[in-house]
């Protein structure tokens, strides 16, 4: 589920604007959502922010692929304010999942506390609690996408086996494994020892180690405890390593090992080293009980796309929306209800505070 909910993710648009105070400024009004608006620099926001992604994704192609999406621009907006209106009228407040995400992101820019994440965030003229408020948002409607959208998405084995079949090509892979790693390095320089002590000592640490996992001690444990390798904090997890880029002696020991297997002690350059080899995958397209999870997650976003639009299209019909002459939802129904009467410019306006986007996260 964690994939499906990272996907998920991509089809929400940023945070809306929420905040009022005396530093106001007069907005625009271009879309009103119930009781609920869309602003101008909200708009104009958000088609900075489509530029931006498509210059990241594909710098040669990024004009087209503005001109593709730019029209949708008001169509997200008004989509995610449906949504959040339909999280308030189930309950959903993300209360306990914000924590979570703000922590997360704290462990990963290393820092102390959220105070530090705040001061983070304050020191590049970020609002943090605005912030907050949209990544609040963007759980909001990924909890309200999962309970109404995908939990009634029906996915059975014929959709995993067609999918299976038709993706042959996509699916094709080169071999590849997964490695974990224990180094006892020879560059540490003990006091009063000569090269061949040194070497001695770090080969008997080696083989105690493995003795201990031959035993029964968790691989992932000995590395957190003893490894001088770079990954010992992650378990000793290298990451994948295709056929062919490895050093030959490592890769001729490993490739003819299979999942779970323990190597024994090798001697590199930075001293010596014991691999675990987690996954092993052959070249070619994998049996479909190998990478069914990864089927399943392709085969749901597949079927939740349409649902989706569907969905949204229906919250359409069952609210009162109105857009401002020279705007247009590309998601409309026709089966909406009509404004009685358009609001005046004098009335598409709002005193609304100015925000910056939390570029740093």
């Amino acid at each position: 589920m964690r994939i499906r909910f990272l996907l998920l993710a991509l089809i929400c648009v940023g945070g809306l604007s929420t905040a009022f105070g005396a530093d106001a400024v007069i907005e625009e009004i271009i879309a009103r959502v119930n009781n609920q608006i869309v602003t101008r620099s909200e708009y104009v926001r958000s088609e900075e922010d489509l530029r931006k992604d498509a210059q990241q994704q594909d710098p040669v192609n990024a004009d087209k692929i503005v001109a593709e999406r730019d029209k949708d621009v008001l169509r997200d907006l008004i989509d995610q304010q449906l949504l959040l209106e339909k999280g308030k009228d189930l309950g959903i407040t993300a209360d306990t999942e914000l924590i979570k995400k703000l922590d997360q992101m704290r462990k990963e820019m290393n820092l102390e506390s959220m105070e530090d994440l705040e001061k983070a965030a304050q020191s590049q003229g970020i609002s943090f609690e605005d912030f907050k408020q949209n990544l609040r948002n963007q759980i909001i409607t990924q909890q309200v996408i999962g309970r109404e959208v995908g939990q009634k998405l029906v996915i059975d084995k014929e959709d995993e086996k067609k999918f299976y079949e038709e993706h042959q090509k996509d699916l094709d892979q080169p071999e590849e494994i997964k490695l974990s790693e224990i180094l006892i390095s020879t560059e540490k320089k003990a006091k009063d020892a000569t090269e061949e002590q040194q070497l001695a000592a770090a080969k008997a640490k080696a083989d105690d180690l493995l003795d201990q996992i031959r035993k029964g001690a968790k691989f992932e444990d000995i590395a957190k405890k003893s490894s001088d390798g770079p990954a010992a904090a992650q378990g000793g997890d290298l990451g994948v390593f295709k056929r062919g880029t490895l050093a030959k002696e490592l890769e001729d020991v490993t490739f003819a090992m299979k999942p779970g297997e323990v190597s024994n002690v090798i001697r590199t350059r930075q001293g010596y080293v014991i691999l675990k080899v987690i996954e092993h995958h052959q070249a070619g397209v994998p049996p479909l009980s190998e990478i069914e999870p990864h089927i399943q997650d392709a085969v749901y976003m597949r079927k939740l796309q349409p649902a989706l639009r569907d969905y949204l299209t229906k919250l359409r019909e069952e609210a009162f929306i109105d857009i401002k002459p020279g705007y247009v939802d590309t998601a409309a129904s026709p089966n909406e209800t009509k404004p009685v009467e358009t609001a005046t410019a004098e009335a598409n306006a709002k005193p609304l505070k100015k925000k910056k986007k939390l570029g740093i996260f």
